[in-house]
């Protein structure tokens, strides 16, 4: 099964929120969050936040998974246990950024965020 990409890759230059996915055959299962970070400015900081919704309308008071605030470039992946809330039907990822440069003012970020069943790496290589 392939991946499914939350958030396409694309360049911010502040703190946002992305489209809301249908989770469809995901909901209620343990899935694997990759965060890829392309693109960075020296001295500012990521954090990445995932948001649970059952209607689309609603998205709580706490997101349902959180990466750690990042500083580089990489691949960053964390696991989502979806067993324990089986109503969340829409996902969505949010970020913010900080500067501390004085340099410029404005931070900037590559990146992308994708979806994957947990285990579907390992099932598609012993089929």
């Amino acid at each position: 099964m392939l991946p499914t990409l939350l958030l396409p890759e694309s360049i911010a230059r502040a703190d946002g929120t992305g489209p809301e996915f249908d989770l469809g055959s995901k909901r209620g299962k343990l899935l694997v969050l990759t965060l890829g970070i392309t693109r960075i400015i020296e001295q500012e900081s990521l954090e990445v936040s995932i948001w649970g919704s059952a209607d689309g309308e609603r998205w709580g008071v706490r997101p349902i998974a959180t990466y750690p605030p990042k500083f580089y470039c990489g691949i960053y992946s964390i696991l989502l246990n979806l067993a324990p809330c089986p109503d969340v039907r829409y996902v969505r990822v949010t970020w913010k950024m900080s500067r501390w440069s004085r340099a410029d003012a404005m931070p900037m970020f590559g990146f992308y965020v994708y979806a994957e069943e947990s285990g579907s790496r390992i099932s598609a290589a012993v089929a």
